[in-house]
């Protein structure tokens, strides 16, 4: 049995592998609406018809021979005492045809349909240290780690931790287990491994955000427009390091580099009445305010529904995806709560990742949430 790395202290990691944290757009380089395309085709386009039906080209369970390789690079890991924020493909070693699949997996992410779903993972037998190593070990072949939130944590915790969901000023619904309507976050993409299904809901939707611009486009022109104006500010809920401002304004929808990508979280938008009252920013227009209903509405349309069992593990891409979760209800005291691990994931574009207009994308851990120097952790749990 390999030794437990619960009590480890957290480590720091190297300054030059910071997490860049959250930065305004180039604003000379956004493209105006009447650049936008009149629809978006390739790779990134999909229909939720073309999987609903279709688990098999998207879905992989991990074999005999795939689990036996992740546990033993986990174990391996765990017995060099290392911390968990010193993982990375160096010392979570996959060799052949298992790294040669999570090379694929990476690009299909990256520049393909941005989402799949693996199936398998024995967390209720490895237990929640081994399974956390495992989980950021498969991670580290699909990108670099940020921190997601102003505590550092670069394995973060989905958990309801009975926090006010109606205070989105100060909350982050991902601690409490109200609806998370569509969104990406920040980062290039995310991965989910539940550990604990909830009683009841906690279930999840994607859709592919050029779909749903390609559906705007044809339907709603005047609603697209809207979202291409770089007039949208984000609140950053206090995760401001000294001397930051308090909010972000950018787009909803990019053209850069020839690519549409999309930046959206409606809890972030409307929950900034405390600096528009006092008119330190405009408050949302009338027509911002349907383009944001007509959105969420678009996206319900055409979202793919799925369902994470205990041990399942899925990577969604955040610059042409956009995601959601129902509200869930936990099983009563004192059965365990619904919990899935967190991974934000930077795929910068030295290395194959898409070119943003902002200055830190030719860094290796773009995005993500920066505040002051706070070092990197890697809880086990929510806190």
């Amino acid at each position: 049995m390999a030794p437990s790395i619960a009590q480890a202290p957290p480590s720091p990691s190297p300054k030059k592998l910071r997490t860049s944290g959250q930065l305004d757009p180039i604003y000379s380089l956004l493209r105006p609406y009447s650049d936008f395309p009149s629809a978006i085709t390739g790779p990134t386009l999909w229909h939720a018809s073309d999987y609903a039906s279709n688990s098999d080209a998207w879905v992989h369970r991990w074999t005999k021979e795939e689990i036996a390789a992740i546990g033993e690079a986990a174990d391996k890991f765990m017995e060099e005492g290392k911390r968990l924020t010193e993982i990375t493909r160096e010392n979570f070693v996959l060799k052949g045809e298992l790294r040669d699949y999570l090379e694929k997996v990476r690009k299909m992410l990256v520049d393909g349909r941005g989402f799949g779903l693996w199936k398998g993972l024995p967390v209720d037998e490895w237990g929640v240290e081994k399974a956390a190593v495992a989980y950021m070990g498969i991670g580290t072949y699909l990108g670099y780690f940020v921190s997601q939130n102003s505590r550092g944590h670069i394995l973060g915790h989905v958990k309801d931790l009975g926090e006010d969901s109606r205070q989105i000023d100060k909350v982050r619904i991902y601690r409490t287990n109200a609806r998370q309507f569509f969104h990406c976050d920040d980062s290039d993409l995310v991965g989910l491994l539940c550990i604990t299904r909830a009683m009841r809901g906690g279930e999840s939707d994607i859709v592919s955000a050029h779909h749903v611009f390609n559906t705007l486009q044809r339907e709603r022109p005047d609603i697209v427009r809207t979202l291409c104006e770089p007039n949208w500010y984000f609140d950053r809920k206090g995760e401001v390091s000294k001397g930051q401002k308090e909010w972000i304004r950018s787009s909803v929808f990019y053209f850069y580099d020839d690519r549409v990508y999309v930046k959206w979280d409606p809890y972030y938008v409307k929950s900034l009445t405390r600096f528009s009252d006092k008119g330190l920013i405009p408050a949302l227009t009338p027509e911002q305010l349907e383009a944001a209903e007509v959105l969420e509405e678009t996206c319900n349309k055409l979202a793919l529904h799925m369902v994470l069992e205990v041990g399942d593990i899925q990577f969604v891409s955040n610059t042409h995806c956009l995601h959601a979760r129902t509200a869930y209800e936990d099983h009563p005291w004192p059965a365990p709560r619904r919990h899935l691990m967190r991974l934000w994931l930077a795929t910068p574009e030295g290395e194959g990742g898409w070119r943003l207009p902002f200055t830190d994308s030719k860094e290796k851990k773009r995005g993500g949430i920066q505040v002051d120097e706070q070092e990197e952790v890697s809880p086990f749990d929510a806190e």
